[in-house]
């Protein structure tokens, strides 16, 4: 099989905890970033979302030096199911992640250890 992907959809960079204006400072007022909202789903997490030309910027937060961390690629594919079936016949382990209205999405570890997640967004039927 092979996987396509449309594009990068996002990063996802990590910030301390409660650090969330010292990062919109920086961000937002010096870089000049256009913040956006996270899905409601996600507030509980911290953190901010911002649009960076074509592509999302993630701003996570967590302990930092943290053994598994949050920080990850994702990718944006087409046929994830498919995508997830073909990945599971590769014996490599896939994740759930929390829900975000209109999107479908999951993640996995490369070899090393890396965080990926892959996602489709769904076409609206009218």
């Amino acid at each position: 099989m092979n996987i396509t992907v449309q594009r990068l959809h996002h990063i996802q960079l990590c910030i301390p905890t409660g650090q969330e204006e010292t990062a919109r400072s920086f961000y937002t007022d010096i870089l000049g970033f256009k913040e956006i909202p996270k899905p409601e789903s996600l507030l509980k997490n911290g953190g901010l979302w911002y649009s960076v030309g074509n592509i999302e910027l993630h701003i996570g937060t967590e302990a930092m030096g943290a053994e598994k961390s949050k920080r990850h690629p994702a990718f944006e594919v087409e046929h994830l199911k498919l995508v997830k079936k073909f990945l599971k016949s590769h014996q490599i382990n896939v994740k759930k992640e929390i829900p975000i209205p209109g999107i479908i999405r999951f993640s996995f570890l490369d070899p090393f250890g890396n965080r990926i997640e892959f996602m489709e967004i769904l076409k609206i039927k009218h």
